[in-house]
Parts: C-alpha cells; structure tokens; sequence
C-alpha cells in the first residue's frame, strides 16, 4: 500500500459526532414548527453544507420563509438536543489513538462555525486530538468547493496531497478530492453513488474498517 499520509483532516457532523441524526430529527421538527410538510430530502441534501448553502436551500423548498431564520431555528434545536444526545461515531477514539500515536497531526475542517466546533469537541471529550480548527466562517467556499481542506492543509503546514481527508457526505467527499486530499469516505446518512465511489481512495463502513484498510 501506500505510505501513511503526513495529516489527517476531518470532517465533524456525522464523521467524528454523531450530530447528523441530531439534525434530521430538527429539521423535521423545524418543518413541524413553521407549519410546513416535512421534507426529508432538505435534511439529506443539507449535509456538509455552510450555512447559506443551506438558507438557500430552505428557499428552494419553501420559497415563502426566510431561509436563515428557518436555519436558525434548526441550528438552535440540534444545540439543545447535543446538550443531552452528543455521541461519537463508532470507533472514533480508537482511529484518533490511531493516528495520534504515529504522531500524525490531526485538523477539523467543517462547515459549522468554529464556536460550536470548539463546544461540541470539548463536550465529547476529543478537542485535545486537534492541532487545527477550521470551521465554515473561516473560508469563503463551502463544500462541495475545495477551500476548506486547503486552508486545513495549510495550517498544518503540509500539501493537501499528503493529508487524508475523512467525510461521511457527497458534498465533502467532493470538496476533498477537488482539493487533491486522499478521501476517506465512512457513509452516514447518505450511501455514495458510483460517481462519489469514484471520488474516493477509501469507502469503508466504519472507522474500524477504515484504520484497518491504511494501516496494512
């Protein structure tokens, strides 16, 4: 195989956080509260994307709201619910041992704002891991565009070609391999289509099999 990459860049929601059924539970409950009828694709195309690819994706669905109070609310549902409900991924303290102890270092990059990146890590226990935060205010593109792995990257002081980037989305699995990354998918909520399958170096079931497949 090839040698281990240089650094790690992850993704948060639904990667490392199992924050991703937080937000389908909200924006189901969203829909409820504005007195609209549910619609689960919103939750699905939503994932990965900044804050106003999704306040425009709310107007496609309902043109009549406005789209960052509607995602507001579904930002301040999935807090309280994380208050109580904020869980890691199977196998994330293992793989974060994992590359820790090769002494690899390790990045954030997520379309959540920093602030609740910094809280959500620090209340599942695993901020210390991190020798970079980049959140979705840091950079102008969001995912599907590349920047945000870039600018990760950079702050490690490494190329984007020496990092492996880890995403449970489409739209980041897009933005790491635009970005030249070696892209980890672990799917979630979404099952990659053959073009996605294609886009990665590694589609794994879990962070198990993921550790697994780079360390042989």
């Amino acid at each position: 195989m090839d040698r281990v990459k240089r650094g790690v860049i992850f993704d948060m929601d639904g990667t490392l956080l199992d924050t991703e059924r937080l937000y389908s539970m909200a924006w189901l409950e969203t829909a409820a509260d504005f007195g609209k009828e549910r619609e689960p694709e919103l939750a699905m195309r939503a994932c990965g994307l900044s804050n106003d690819q999704c306040a425009a994706l709310v107007n496609e669905f309902y043109p009549d709201l406005d789209g960052r109070e509607y995602l507001e609310h579904v930002v301040n549902a999935v807090r309280k619910k994380a208050e109580t409900e904020l869980a890691l991924m199977p196998g994330v303290p293992e793989i974060l041992d994992f590359f820790r102890d090769r002494e690899i270092p390790m990045a954030i990059a997520s379309s959540t704002d920093t602030e609740r990146i910094e809280t959500y890590l620090g209340r599942a226990g695993i901020r210390r891991y991190f020798n970079v935060i980049v959140g979705g205010e840091q950079v102008v593109n969001g995912k599907p565009n590349p920047d945000i792995f870039i600018r990760a990257a950079e702050l490690l002081k490494l190329a984007p070609d020496d990092c492996y980037v880890f995403e449970d989305s489409p739209n980041g699995v897009r933005a790491g391999a635009a970005a030249g990354c070696t892209v980890v998918m672990v799917p979630n909520m979404v099952q990659p289509t053959d073009e996605i399958r294609d886009m990665c170096d590694y589609v794994c079931e879990s962070m198990f099999e993921a550790m697994k497949k780079i360390g042989q």
